[in-house]
């Protein structure tokens, strides 16, 4: 069968599924489970027929959210928060994988903007974090300590001050997409630019090995949570940019609700890093090398698991039902 006539032929139902999904037409459990399995039959035929297709991408869509409707309105109580993490989010991360990986590309090509910039102008550095912090750092480099500012103040008080400012750029990367995901963009691009080059800037006084001893204890999670937090962000633009077979409006309230989940998802990422940036970084000098390195590979392996692995894991379970 052509696409298109596959198309005709199941417009309706489809658009009686969307109805179900993001309308006000209520379905008991039962009825939903039967459409989630009507939808997969019509997702698996696309899939084998017209495999780089949008249809693929819209049914994939609404397969995903007929699931989590499903796990919404079922009889059995179960741990909201655990079926949060569990299953929702790695469904929503899978359907949006393409943003997240938009995120990653332009993670990695402003921080090699910044290292670039730091190598060929040696002012950048201080036009991006200030003459203050450089030169305290230089101070620190003497000292023989050149991340000495994580042994400032108390456990708690630097737990608390940095998680809060850590959840407050976060907002601001995510919240800023709904400006067409340009606010987004300037927010990630910012601390992109400026992690580069810093990290160059500490390559450029021998101490780079010391600075990624320190930095990235907290940094695995903290800076692979604003990733996804742009990433977010990026779905909450796109939404208002690309609605596809919605209307704006509806696009935009679907794009809002998934993505602010994929955001709040980050939450205990973030937290994390700030406790290992109160608590962990400040003893990092005296550190065994071997010790640092396994907190290092250790952070960043749970949150690339989670975010990269685990959503495959989760839809092919799902998709095998």
């Amino acid at each position: 069968m052509r696409e298109i006539a596959f198309i005709k032929q199941n417009k309706e139902k489809w658009l009686e599924f969307e109805l179900a999904i993001f309308g006000k037409a209520k379905k008991n459990p039962d009825e939903l489970a039967n459409l989630y399995i009507q939808m997969m039959n019509d997702l698996s035929y696309a899939q084998t027929y017209y495999p780089k297709s949008k249809t693929v991408v819209y049914l994939n869509h609404l397969a995903s959210q007929i699931y989590q409707k499903i796990y919404k309105t079922k009889r059995t109580e179960k741990n909201r928060i655990a079926e949060f993490f569990k299953t929702e989010i790695p469904l929503l991360v899978y359907e949006y994988k393409r943003y997240l990986m938009y995120a990653f590309i332009l993670f990695f090509v402003t921080v090699a903007i910044g290292v670039i910039s730091a190598k060929n102008d040696p002012d950048f550095v201080r036009l991006v974090m200030g003459d203050n912090y450089v030169n305290m750092t230089l101070e620190n480099v003497k000292k023989g300590n050149p991340m000495a500012v994580y042994s400032s103040g108390s456990n708690w008080g630097s737990f608390v001050g940095i998680t809060f400012n850590n959840l407050l750029v976060g907002a601001k990367c995510y919240i800023y997409g709904i400006f067409f995901g340009i606010g987004t963009f300037y927010i990630f691009m910012e601390n992109s630019i400026m992690l580069g080059s810093f990290q160059y800037f500490c390559y450029d006084n021998g101490v780079f090995w010391k600075s990624v001893r320190s930095i990235w204890i907290h940094g695995s999670m903290e800076i692979f949570a604003i990733v996804i937090e742009a990433m977010a962000g990026f779905i909450l633009g796109a939404s208002i940019l690309f609605p596809k077979t919605f209307s704006r409006l509806n696009s935009f309230k679907i794009g809002f609700k998934n993505s602010f989940k994929i955001f709040l998802s980050t939450f205990p990422f973030t937290i994390s890093a700030g406790f290992l940036e109160g608590f962990i970084t400040r003893y990092s000098i005296d550190m065994p090398n071997w010790l640092s390195s396994f907190i290092i590979l250790f952070t960043l392996a749970v949150i690339s698991f989670y975010y990269i692995v685990y959503p495959f894991i989760v839809h092919k379970k799902i998709t095998s039902l």
